[in-house]
């Protein structure tokens, strides 16, 4: 029981981690769960999502933030970068984030949407369902 525990832990940190804007993944973690039978495939693909869609709300913050932090140096994107978010959030809205899912182009949507005021639900709802399929894919392809 114990060691469930654990891994269900390491799969929501991972999972957390691999949507923000540190360099982590999750789809892995969640695959050798899955062929071990850790736990059941449900419990496992709604951590995972949850863990990520966590992650990705994150972000979302730091884009609500991210005119007054920009500045600083620790600040991972800087205002060329923030900009380039910002046209492309404006050009394909809020419906991009059915792509947060995705390698590489996710994270910065997620922080686009907080960046251009993006309402939270909306953000929540369709970066959940993003979240959700890729793993309900992982899950299909595995099991």
């Amino acid at each position: 029981m114990m060691t469930a525990f654990w891994a269900l832990t390491g799969l929501f940190l991972s999972s957390f981690l691999a949507a923000t804007l540190f360099p982590a993944q999750s789809e892995l973690a969640l695959a050798g769960m899955l062929a071990g039978g850790v736990a059941p495939p449900a419990l496992l693909i709604g951590v995972a999502t949850l863990g990520n869609t966590l992650g990705s709300l994150v972000n979302w913050l730091l884009g609500r933030w991210a005119h007054r932090l920009g500045e600083r140096r620790w600040f991972p994107l800087k205002d060329d970068a923030l900009r380039k978010a910002e046209i492309w959030y404006h050009r394909y809205g809020r419906w991009s984030l059915l792509l947060s899912w995705a390698p590489v182009i996710g994270d910065p949507l997620t922080l686009a949407a907080g960046l251009l005021r993006e309402p939270l639900l909306p953000f929540l709802l369709l970066v959940t369902l993003a979240k959700l399929g890729r793993y309900l894919v992982i899950a299909w392809l595995v099991l």
